[in-house]
């Protein structure tokens, strides 16, 4: 349970993780009775590091700046307040109040009673669009409102604590049309952890405010789109009214420790309060409002809700008519239509929640249709795999925030004879060398000049056509550019062109050609591997027995078995065999994060 000094406050870190759907501003629940282990876990700190990192430079760029560093409320607000009686001064993680609200803010820089409330977000803009905050119409763009309304809450905060300061309101983001201009730019602020586990960023004793180079983070003035913020309802499930209203509410009822009724609805497909099988250690507020809104139980939720059903589209529209369990949805609901070739998605969503398909048995397949894609194929078939990163802070000189980053690929080969081999792989370890030219020379190499080319969605054919588009405009790109870039061209395609040898995705086929129960109508490869693993007596046999070294079959792995009975029957998923990402999380969480899509984490999400 929190303690007295937390719960008189809104605190800034309940502010930020604790999320009421769908503004993802407010706690609006018992935290200790909604577990949700996924978003307290390693997983989720590591891939959040790039934000401590942009925190970092943003202070290195407002020279002079004191943080305050006590994390107990109260004595944090006194220091804070003692600062600002300063008549100038920058402060970092200064703490604001009134009455039960309050926030720590980024960064505050007073100067006499003018004061700048700067939002630091590791969030990439275009600093010369027109529409970076609002639609061509005007309207507030949606995905960027989260973090305008993050800092609408700390300027209507700071009004009511500082009456006498004139205070202006800033976003701090990282500008994707700037250029790093400097090598190494991202190692000056590396991460390391406390003695609880937790992250910390140590700056480079070299670092300074020259060092960084050309400004890769912009802070941009947000106050038009605050005073609208702030001057219109504020919309949440169930409610809409005044934006400090709404805040007040919330603050009240979490000061008082009592639930907020919301109105269930399309918006709980994002549920961040859901638990799978919830048990009296960790219960899902997903199925205490659904029990309460249509007195069901929970193991007809957990027997399938439409939130359940793949790829479904207005799902607000079926629950309007009624319709919210799996076994409730009809075709008519899924607006059914078949494709003239394959599976469309209403027919995999049909399969899904009916459990049937043509010809019955164990899963579906159209053989015919694979068939004809196989007759445009030639040997050797290539299989590839890419690792790549995305980081705020660029790696290199002349890389963009977000650039990508690939230092990882697989490369698997089966001869016409039906022989597989891992024939190469390739990994960049070195620090402060940019991978990106070394990574295309050695993947040419490695697939040569004959065979088709498999990718598994495609990951690979953007990473490639990005690495494309940084040879097109760097002008330090190697003397050899030319012969890359006419490589990545004959293997990839973009809007208007097709090279020669483009890479075909297999995630594409297997949307169109086959459907599995234990599937739950995805394509994603971490889904289709087991149960095409389970289904198959030839992939049992070939995979019960240990692949070797000594014969190519791996360059990892000697005597691995890859086909493991699981208990109760079927087939253990190979992802479960290997070791694991992060010690001190455990298989299933990791599965769940990286499938769960409101969490937005790609198939390779743990590589970053």
């Amino acid at each position: 349970m929190a303690s007295d000094n937390e719960k008189r406050y809104f605190t800034k870190s309940r502010f930020k993780t604790a999320v009421e759907c769908p503004t993802k501003l407010f706690y609006t629940g018992k935290k200790e009775l909604y577990v949700n282990a996924s978003l307290e876990d390693a997983f989720l700190k590591a891939l959040a590091e790039g934000g401590f990192q942009v925190g970092a430079l943003a202070r290195l760029m407002h020279p002079g700046g004191i943080e305050v560093l006590e994390t107990d409320a109260l004595k944090a607000l006194e220091e804070t307040r003692l600062l600002l009686e300063r008549d100038q001064v920058t402060i970092f993680e200064g703490a604001i109040s009134h009455g039960n609200l309050l926030a720590r803010v980024d960064i505050l820089v007073k100067k006499g009673s003018r004061i700048d409330l700067i939002e630091v977000k590791a969030k990439s803009f275009d600093a010369k669009s027109l529409h970076t905050f609002r639609q061509k119409k005007g309207k507030l763009e949606p995905k960027m409102l989260p973090y305008l309304q993050d800092v609408a809450f700390q300027r209507h905060l700071m009004a009511l604590a500082f009456p006498a300061l004139q205070v202006q309101s800033f976003l701090m983001m990282a500008d994707k049309s700037s250029v790093s201009s400097v090598a190494g730019l991202n190692q000056l602020f590396k991460i390391n952890r406390a003695g609880d586990g937790s992250p910390t960023v140590t700056v480079s004793p070299s670092a300074s405010l020259a060092s960084v180079g050309q400004p890769i983070l912009v802070a941009v003035n947000v106050d038009a789109e605050v005073d609208e913020i702030l001057s219109s309802p504020l919309l949440a499930p169930g409610v809409s009214a005044p934006f400090t209203e709404l805040v007040q509410t919330w603050a009240d009822h979490y000061v008082a420790d009592t639930r907020i009724a919301t109105k269930p609805g399309a918006h709980c497909a994002k549920c961040e309060f859901r638990a799978a099988k919830p048990q009296d250690n960790a219960r899902s507020g997903f199925h205490e409002c659904w029990r309460a809104a249509r007195a069901c139980t929970n193991e007809q939720i957990d027997a399938g809700t439409i939130f359940d059903v793949w790829n479904l589209g207005d799902k607000q529209q079926l629950l309007d008519a009624g319709v919210f369990f799996e076994s409730e949805v009809r075709q008519p609901h899924l607006k059914y239509q078949e494709a003239a070739s394959g599976l469309s998605d209403s027919q995999r969503q049909w399969m899904q929640v009916s459990g049937q398909w043509p010809g019955g048995g164990e899963f579906y397949l159209d053989r015919d249709l694979i068939a004809r894609e196989m007759q445009g194929w030639r040997y050797p078939l290539h299989f590839i795999d890419f690792e790549t990163s995305r980081v705020a802070i660029p790696f290199a000189a002349g890389q963009r925030p977000y650039a990508v980053t690939a230092f990882q690929f697989s490369h698997h080969v089966v001869d016409a004879a039906g022989q597989m081999r891992h024939q190469s792989q390739f990994l960049q370890t070195r620090p402060g060398q940019q991978p990106n030219h070394d990574f295309v020379r050695a993947l040419q190499q490695a697939v040569g000049a004959e065979g088709t080319i498999f990718m598994w969605w495609p990951h690979e054919n953007s990473t490639l056509n990005a690495i494309l588009d940084e040879l097109e405009t760097d002008a330090a790109a190697p003397a050899a550019a030319a012969a890359l870039k006419a490589f990545i061209l004959s293997v990839t395609s973009a809007k208007g062109r097709c090279g020669e040898r483009a890479m075909v995705d297999l995630c594409t086929l297997s949307r169109r050609a086959y459907f599995h129960p234990l599937t739950q109508g995805s394509s994603s490869i971490k889904k289709v591997l087991p149960s095409v693993l389970q289904s198959s007596a030839f992939l049992r046999q070939r995979y019960s027995q240990p692949l070797l070294k000594s014969r190519a079959e791996s360059l990892n792995f000697d005597s691995k078995l890859w086909w493991v009975p699981a208990e109760g029957g079927g087939v253990q998923s190979p992802y479960a065999l290997l070791p694991p990402v992060f010690e001190d999380m455990a298989a299933s969480d990791l599965s769940a994060l990286e499938l769960d899509p409101t969490l937005g984490l790609a198939e390779g999400g743990a590589a970053t």
